[in-house]
């Protein structure tokens, strides 16, 4: 009687246990889709509400049954798959058919909006605020919310750019020193973060109707000003009150903007807009962006193919002579040869831009030279090539000497007993049978030195630059170039980069393509 009722009792304790957990866990799951369904209506985030809505549906389907057991095991793949792989595509390729970048990162109503308020102006009249700015976001970029405190009554006001000043009762929000210190969901930044998000925070404009606004002066007050433009639906139109000229709609490049009479630009702001293939007809008929894509086209085969070539040289020729019986401390000298590969890349790259000075750099004062490493454009590809060697030997070393230990001892005592000499052997059997088992990783290393950012941001940076040069310095590759465009110096320039993006992918897939055809090769050797 006890022996059958135990397991009785396991069985029901474990599928208690399982309908727990698996409770739990729907739970969660629908609580934070309830969370987030609001939150990317509001950010009108369509594709990544697609994704959530998609992703509960599939886990209530698969997970609260006890059908569909292949699915419960390859769905957390797919899901990543998609979220940090197929939507960054799908992402990346639909900005590039837009205009996305500095000043055009909103709707045509936020641009409006922001021109409107940035004309606000002091008057005699004007009400000041004590000041206090918070953020729900990053403390850098923002977005930012500003808390103000009536001086004379102590009343407290909140606004952003695009929320109207309200005011806020007394016990939501700490008040000391008649400035706001605290409040719920808000964290207040100190003065040091306003100093570093000064030029964001300064041009926030908080509305209050349609003809006056809040604006900030200095890091502690604002101002309650008129605004000197005003916009008119109907017409789509912008009017300086001040001056009587009028703004109408006009295309500036690939992109529309508020323009003056002459149909220049009248203001920097612009919105979000599809230019189609505008982006692309740039890249390949612009003479000079051409031009410098196809110099880092090049420049970054070059490197990758150097990359590859120079550490499975050195790699392999190591491996050989380590891998002769003969040699006595073999342990010792792999564990020595190994040593690059245990560093950090960052640390590596990093201490090696320091051996580069021209100066008192380690290399120039070890070898009596004055050599110019980082001003010379062919010197710091020499720089970025050798540097490349340095770390990615190693792992050449390694794969190396496991595919030759793996190679049987007979083939080559068979070689030998048919004349061949020791070089025959090594270059007429070893080398085609070794490069059956690394020709994939060869592939696999040339498609990473081929986007390998890190090499040439933290040793050289790019450089160096020609003077007025921003989009592509002497050692930049495609992808830092593409980094350039997006984050460097002239502006960022989102749309366009993923056009870039886009057009590298694809130079990366056809190559890799072509690399996996001619590797096919190589299994007629066995």
């Amino acid at each position: 009687m006890t022996s059958t009722s135990a397991p009785a009792h396991r069985d029901r304790r474990s599928t208690t246990a399982s309908l727990l957990v698996r409770v739990l866990f729907l739970g969660a799951v629908l609580a934070i889709t309830a969370f987030a369904i609001p939150v990317m209506l509001q950010l009108q985030q369509w594709m990544w509400l697609i994704v959530t809505v998609l992703a509960a549906v599939t886990i209530f389907v698969l997970y609260s049954t006890k059908r569909f057991v292949p699915g419960k095991y390859l769905f957390p793949g797919t899901f990543f798959l998609v979220v940090f792989l197929i939507t960054p595509i799908i992402l990346t390729i639909g900005y590039s058919f837009t205009n996305f970048g500095d000043g055009t990162r909103g709707s045509k109503e936020q641009a409006i909006n922001s021109i409107i308020a940035n004309s606000v102006q002091q008057t005699d009249d004007s009400t000041w605020y004590n000041l206090s700015v918070a953020t729900q976001g990053d403390p850098v970029e923002g977005p930012f919310t500003l808390f103000l405190v009536d001086p004379e009554d102590g009343t407290i006001f909140k606004g952003d750019e695009e929320t109207a000043l309200e005011e806020v009762p007394a016990g939501e929000v700490t008040v000391a020193g008649d400035r706001v210190t605290e409040a719920e969901g808000y964290e207040i930044l100190d003065a040091r973060q306003i100093n570093d998000a000064y030029d964001a925070i300064q041009q926030v404009a908080v509305p209050i109707d349609d003809s006056s606004a809040v604006r900030v002066q200095g890091t502690n007050q604002a101002f309650e000003g008129t605004t000197v433009l005003s916009y008119d639906e109907a017409t789509d139109t912008i009017t300086n009150s001040s001056t009587g000229d009028t703004y109408t709609v006009g295309k500036v490049g690939n992109s529309e903007y508020f323009v003056d009479a002459d149909g220049k630009r009248a203001f920097s702001q612009s919105w979000l807009q599809n230019v189609g293939l505008s982006n692309y007809e740039r890249l390949f008929t612009n003479a000079n962006i051409a031009k410098q894509f196809g110099a880092a086209f090049l420049w970054t085969l070059v490197f990758a193919i150097g990359s590859v070539g120079l550490t499975f040289i050195v790699g392999f020729g190591l491996a050989l002579v380590l891998n002769d019986e003969r040699m006595k401390g073999r342990r010792l000298y792999r564990s020595i040869l190994l040593m690059p590969y245990a560093v950090p890349g960052f640390i590596s790259l990093l201490v090696w831009s320091n051996f580069y000075n021209r100066d008192f750099g380690l290399i120039n004062e070890t070898l009596g030279l004055s050599l110019n490493w980082m001003g010379d454009p062919t010197l710091a590809k020499v720089a970025v090539l050798l540097t490349n060697l340095w770390m990615g030997f190693p792992y050449m070393f390694i794969v190396s000497t496991g595919a030759l230990q793996s190679i049987p001892s007979d083939v080559m005592e068979a070689a030998r007993m048919d004349g061949a000499s020791r070089l025959q052997t090594t270059v007429k059997v070893v080398t085609p049978l070794l490069l059956v088992a690394v020709a994939p990783l060869l592939v696999a290393s040339f498609a990473f030195n081929f986007n390998n950012f890190n090499a040439i941001q933290l040793l050289t940076e790019g450089g160096p630059f020609l003077p007025g040069e921003y989009t592509r310095g002497g050692t930049d590759i495609l992808i830092s170039m593409i980094y350039r465009i997006a984050f460097g110096g002239s502006g960022a320039d989102f749309g366009f980069a993923s056009a870039v993006s886009v057009a590298l992918f694809v130079l990366t897939g056809i190559i890799a393509a072509i690399q996996f055809r001619f590797t096919n090769v190589l299994e007629d050797v066995n």
